[in-house]
């Protein structure tokens, strides 16, 4: 049995995809310019698009960012989280976690790096406001993943009962965060190779 679709499903349909490539490139111009950098006339010219057209999907500049901000979260997840719900509790899914996040980074998914590090550096002096306060709550949720994996990893006995969570959370991005920011600012990819190094060694050492 066919089903028939309507016109006005199918343009709503094409309004939802061009929303999405419009986000997904709002997402890779702010892994460079920041937030602040996302005005309707930069993006038509990005994406060949008129302004009135552009404006039509989004109803201010707060709106606009805060649609990128989720759009770059749902890159995150699907790169970073979904794969590693994929291994077992404890410490191979924190590891899952960790091997996810330094590949995310090798592979520049945006042209400026992690979207969440260049958008908090922009924020973080900043007063609390609608696009400051999502941006705190996502990375938020990452560390409080992150603490779950390794609090699952200390109750399986893969890592030492007196092990700080928060500590080694604290470590393992410091380290991630500092060879991204190296990276971007030389373009060394090996940095990654010494991030994963030194995660590798805090962790063995976390579980003597």
């Amino acid at each position: 049995m066919s089903v028939d679709t309507s016109p006005t499903d199918g343009r709503r349909a094409k309004g939802r995809r061009t929303r999405a490539q419009i986000l997904e490139a709002a997402a890779d111009i702010a892994s460079v310019e920041g937030l602040e950098g996302l005005t309707i006339g930069r993006l038509a010219g990005e994406l060949g698009m008129s302004k009135s057209g552009l404006f039509a999907h989004f109803g201010s500049k707060e709106e606009l960012q805060l649609a990128t901000i989720d759009t770059a979260r749902g890159i995150f997840a699907r790169n970073v989280v979904a794969p590693a719900k994929e291994a077992e509790r404890g410490l191979p899914r924190l590891e899952a976690l960790i091997a996810a996040k330094l590949a995310y980074l090798r592979r520049e998914i945006f042209t400026g790096g992690c979207f969440f590090e260049t958008v908090r550096s922009e924020y973080d002096s900043r007063e609390p406001g609608p696009v400051r306060d999502v941006i705190e709550a996502d990375l938020q949720q990452w560390e409080q993943l992150m603490v779950r994996a390794i609090t699952s990893a200390k109750k399986a006995g893969h890592l030492r009962a007196d092990v700080d969570a928060e500590q080694l959370l604290f470590e393992i991005d410091a380290l991630s965060g500092t060879a991204s920011l190296r990276h971007q600012l030389n373009g060394d990819a090996s940095l990654y190779d010494r991030a994963e190094a030194a995660i590798a060694a805090r962790l063995r050492a976390a579980a003597l």
